[in-house]
């Protein structure tokens, strides 16, 4: 399964404005290699939930940093859950404590935050890339997030020629939280992301 960056841009200007729905029920038949990250952040119940009624068996993939507040294990408790995901949690091969005794909590300014960020979280993602080898990538990045993610679109290629589809990338804010009240769906409005410190921030994972 090979897009090229011309079929993709077509692609692209044919799915705007389409239901999100539509454009995972397309994904999902291109290959059976595929899956879904989640941090379990503020919308991820939206992303989650629709695949519940579309692909429920899709492998899930969360990169816990265990750097995460309570309210994020709940949130993920939650939702595993109601949709019985087929959730494959990835940790760091060190301790929070060793981690934090090592470097602190470095913040992004700081040198040490390079080898946090690689210890925490994209150590552990390179490692759930190895062993699921997936061709189809579905995230809930979305446009105006950060630098990175408005230079992307529905489709784009990772830098191993994984196919990242993100059904929701043009919603809004205010279209999620719709969709949330529409669908009774709970908000984590408190996540933090250790690696991001702030919104605008990338968190990494979307650098592969």
């Amino acid at each position: 399964m090979k897009f090229s960056i011309d079929q993709i841009s077509r692609f692209n200007k044919q799915f705007r404005g389409i239901p999100p729905e539509e454009i995972i029920s397309w994904a999902v038949n291109l290959s059976n290699k595929r899956i879904v990250t989640t941090s379990f952040g503020k919308y991820s119940a939206v992303l989650l939930s629709t695949f519940q009624r579309i692909d429920p068996m899709v492998k899930v993939i969360w990169c816990d940093t265990g750097f995460n507040l309570s309210e994020t294990y709940e949130h993920a408790n939650y939702l595993t859950n109601r949709y019985n995901l087929n959730l494959q949690t990835y940790v760091p091969k060190e301790t929070r404590s060793y981690t934090e005794h090592r470097l602190g909590f470095p913040n992004v300014d700081e040198p040490g935050h390079k080898e946090f960020s690689d210890i925490v979280k994209l150590e552990p993602f390179r490692r759930a890339l190895a062993e699921h080898q997936p061709e189809v990538w579905f995230t809930n990045i979305r446009i105006r997030q950060t630098a990175l993610r408005s230079a992307k679109d529905i489709l784009s290629l990772s830098n191993e020629g994984i196919l990242k589809v993100s059904p929701f990338y043009y919603w809004t804010d205010d279209d999620l939280d719709d969709y949330l009240e529409a669908h009774e769906l709970p908000k984590n409005s408190s996540y933090f992301d250790p690696v991001k410190a702030l919104e605008s921030r990338e968190c990494g994972i979307h650098l592969q």
